[in-house]
């Protein structure tokens, strides 16, 4: 996060949330939403803490902020969704948990669907597909 216009503390704080996920600890992540700090708040790149929980593959912190109010759906600033991160990276729990969240497979650039089956993942492209049967 960079604005000239925001206190370099809450900058800090921010960078400490978005970090926490990244790192899939759960902790600090709940703390910070206890304390008001919103879901979906993005860095510099657009990514959400639960856009950097499912690319690093924390299946359980996507769940639980999903529960928290989460959008499983808030594309980054290049147009790729939470699902398609971890369809890139073949991380099929985080994929289960998207889906079980509300996750479009058809939504960003390419999509959830599209990367994985781009990227061979054939346990996420059944999940996928089951889902639409």
């Amino acid at each position: 996060m960079t604005d000239d216009s925001l206190d370099p503390e809450l900058i800090d704080l921010a960078n400490a949330l978005l970090d926490a996920a990244r790192t899939g600890d759960a902790e600090p992540v709940r703390a910070f939403l206890d304390h008001g700090a919103p879901a979906n708040l993005r860095d510099a790149s657009g990514n959400s803490p639960l856009m950097l929980a499912a690319y690093h593959g924390h299946a359980a912190l996507v769940t639980e902020l999903a529960a928290r109010g989460a959008d499983v759906d808030l594309l980054n600033d290049r147009g790729q969704s939470p699902l398609a991160g971890a369809a890139f990276k073949g991380f099929t729990e985080v994929a289960t948990a998207l889906l079980e969240a509300g996750a479009d497979p058809d939504l960003g650039e390419p999509s959830g669907l599209a990367t994985a089956r781009y990227f061979e993942r054939a346990e996420i492209v059944e999940l996928i597909e089951a889902r639409r049967a």
